[in-house]
């Protein structure tokens, strides 16, 4: 785990994503001095400024943000056109795409943002996978479908889980869970750091130690323009 060098952010980088050269990826941690304590709605219209000054200290203020509705499913957009502003897909929790200058997001508290980067096609994909959607498989789900649209192989594939609650702050370890479905679907290169979202919520917003009213993370992925 590393942290990028914009100033006066908690911004968290992954250095295996990092390495491919292809792709932008950031996780954003929780923000100081933002009243979260509110519903998910006005959460993150409190984020919002602040993600918004992250986007451009990273260098992608003006890449169009596509986002998922996140309804704890394990359904999956392919985003293989241009677009040209920000969007957000219903009924989904998680985006693939193979189009440059995109970002991809996912908002999450305790669940695990998974990020999967295909850096030979290049294609990418951003998953939210908590309890429900580790059970639903959508990080194979999201695996299997790179492989339909685009040919990915998964011995290619880069896998990052972000941080996310875990034993004993929760009974199931689904972080376990999805390097295990990305294992069974070929997948070599796994990474996580084993953070705990529960465990420091001065780093971390976490909704079970939280009672459900707290901020929300950002997970960011997108392949750089040529």
């Amino acid at each position: 785990m590393a942290e990028t060098a914009a100033p006066g952010f908690p911004i968290q980088r992954f250095p295996a994503l990092d390495a491919t050269g292809i792709c932008l990826s950031a996780f954003v941690r929780r923000i100081p001095g933002i009243d979260v304590r509110h519903d998910k709605t006005e959460v993150l219209r409190r984020l919002d400024a602040t993600h918004g000054q992250v986007r451009r200290a990273l260098g992608a203020g003006d890449w169009p943000l596509l986002t998922a509705e996140q309804v704890h499913g394990n359904d999956v957009v392919v985003v293989d056109e241009e677009k040209t502003a920000d969007e957000q897909f219903p009924g989904c929790d998680g985006l693939i795409t193979n189009q440059r200058g995109l970002l991809l997001g996912i908002h999450v508290a305790d669940c695990c943002a998974v990020y999967l980067v295909d850096p030979v096609t290049p294609v990418i994909a951003l998953v939210h996978s908590g309890r429900k959607g580790s059970e639903l498989n959508i990080a194979g789900r999201t695996l299997e479908k790179m492989a339909e649209r685009f040919g990915t192989e998964p011995g290619n594939v880069i896998a990052q889980l972000s941080p996310c609650i875990r034993p004993p702050h929760y009974e199931v370890d689904f972080a376990a869970q999805v390097a295990a479905q990305c294992r069974e679907q070929g997948v070599r290169s796994i990474h996580d750091e084993g953070e705990n979202t529960a465990s420091d919520v001065e780093q971390f917003y976490s909704y079970r130690m939280e009672k459900g009213k707290t901020g929300r993370m950002l997970a960011l992925l997108g392949i750089r323009p040529l």
